[in-house]
């Protein structure tokens, strides 16, 4: 379901808690995901569309967000609590934010090293047309999917 603005805080707590796992991977406690500020996620929800998962409770156990431009819809941080991940919450995620978004293309990226995304992503559709290097050992792969 779309997150309301009251729910950010909530998602960025969540950001933090799920990006460890990406900075212990890279040797990195300072990657981007977890340096951003509620300001800069207001401003991606008011310029894009955010999505939570909640459990029975009401508790955000996931999200996703992204933006329209230029007939792409670009799509970022897939978030799940890590004690609930693989269990197809971030599957549900990618769904629905791609049924909302209506757009014929979306894209994505997540580092090279991040073999389990590189593989849910596959799975989903989307196939790798980009590496980039990044700063020291770290390389981005952007993958894409054309709606059906």
């Amino acid at each position: 379901m779309k997150a309301e603005l009251t729910d950010l805080p909530g998602i960025l707590s969540l950001q933090y808690l799920a990006y460890q796992s990406e900075a212990t991977l890279h040797n990195d406690p300072n990657i981007p995901p977890l340096k951003q500020t509620l300001d800069e996620v207001q401003c991606e929800f008011e310029n894009g569309l955010i999505l939570k998962a909640v459990d029975k409770s009401g508790t955000i156990i996931g999200s996703v967000r992204g933006y329209a431009e230029d007939g792409t819809f670009f799509i970022g941080k897939l978030i799940v609590r890590p004690d609930l991940q693989g269990q197809g919450i971030g599957t549900l995620l990618m769904h629905e934010i791609e049924r909302l978004s209506q757009v014929n293309r979306y894209e994505l990226f997540t580092s090279t090293k991040s073999v389990r995304n590189i593989k849910l992503y596959k799975r989903l559709g989307y196939q790798i047309f980009k590496e980039e290097p990044q700063a020291g050992d770290l390389k981005f792969v952007y993958m894409e999917k054309t709606a059906e």
